[in-house]
């Protein structure tokens, strides 16, 4: 993984964000004050992102490329590896949980398919940030209920699979 962070990506953080699912509806000035945040990490193709187990602390926004949502199934005897999402430029993933101030091992890992850049955000930051702006803080919340969702969707849609 390669971080990177010079004053020519500040417009390439700021980009990915306004055209992520997640803050592309946001105003532009909100967008602007959380893409201060943002940090460019390019990835190869087959690099983990983070697995399952690990500690989460950053939500991620792909920048260009595709990404795998894993999770390592127990099913008593065997384990099963389920694919719950496959996701490309726009999307968002990483640990939501962090926004709430609250430690959390990641319930799934990220694979990159691809060579993918993402935009990475600590989730402390913008915690911090929400609760500095209440604004900011209840669009966030917001967006964050629907991604939920959908990803609840996706891994029990996996699961019929099985």
């Amino acid at each position: 993984m390669d971080v990177r962070r010079p004053d020519m990506e500040t417009s390439q953080v700021e980009d990915a964000l306004r055209n992520c699912e997640f803050f592309k509806s946001m105003d532009i000035t909100r967008v602007s004050e959380i893409s201060a945040l943002g940090h460019v990490e390019v990835f190869e193709a087959g690099e983990d992102i983070f697995r399952q187990g690990d500690f989460g602390e950053k939500i991620y926004v792909i920048a260009e490329g595709h990404v795998y949502l894993e999770r390592l199934a127990d099913m008593g005897s065997k384990q099963a590896k389920v694919t719950t999402a496959v996701l490309g430029s726009g999307r968002v993933l990483g640990c939501w949980s962090t926004l709430l101030g609250q430690p959390h091992i990641l319930m799934s890992s990220a694979i990159c398919q691809k060579p993918t850049t993402l935009i990475s955000i600590v989730g402390a930051q913008l915690r911090e940030m929400m609760l500095e702006n209440k604004e900011i803080g209840f669009e966030v919340l917001e967006k964050l209920c629907f991604l939920l969702r959908d990803r609840i969707q996706g891994a029990y849609g996996a699961l019929e699979k099985i």
